[in-house]
């Protein structure tokens, strides 16, 4: 008989979560109420700042009254921006998991997630200065802006210093 391997919490998460399995009007359901029960616990998290949520990712799940697996796709969305990441690709129901982020890493990943119902709670108001806020979500805006530098022209004198026209030199 072979060993059968245990998905992680985290591999069963992602396999609801990403299935192509389910229909297009499943899944926009499915991330809809899960988009809900997020911004849900946001809120708790962002009302009290200076509160360190500590605790099992069971313990969590029943904290914020969501599902265990909707408490494990919480934990990987918001990884990213803790003090101290989680140790999600192995965690079990029982594994104790930390909530301390940093205000300024977590609004950012929240604008490059293009999440505006997070961005945009109330909450924020009280933790970031609104001229703050702006200068992160324009930092954040702009760190993928691809700037193109200028092509050489095929009769424009080589970058090299040859002094040879570029078609002749390096542009070969």
């Amino acid at each position: 008989m072979e060993d059968q391997k245990q998905l992680t919490l985290l591999e069963t998460w992602r396999g609801i979560a990403y299935s192509s399995q389910t229909t297009k009007q499943e899944s926009d359901r499915f991330w809809a109420n899960y988009f809900v029960l997020e911004k849900g616990i946001y809120e708790k998290i962002l009302a009290n700042p200076d509160e360190v949520v500590k605790g099992t990712v069971k313990e969590l799940a029943e904290k914020y009254d969501v599902e265990l697996l909707i408490m494990v796709g919480f934990l990987d969305g918001i990884n990213d921006s803790l003090k101290e990441e989680n140790p999600i690709d192995t965690m079990t129901e029982d594994t104790v998991v930390n909530l301390g982020y940093d205000k300024e890493l977590l609004y950012k990943n929240m604008v490059e997630a293009k999440a505006e119902w997070l961005y945009t709670l109330e909450a924020w108001n009280d933790l970031i200065p609104e001229d703050r806020r702006k200068e992160l979500y324009k930092e954040q805006k702009s760190s993928h802006t691809v700037v193109k530098e200028k092509k050489i022209g095929r009769n424009d004198p080589c970058p090299c210093g040859s002094g040879k026209k570029y078609k002749f030199c390096c542009g070969r």
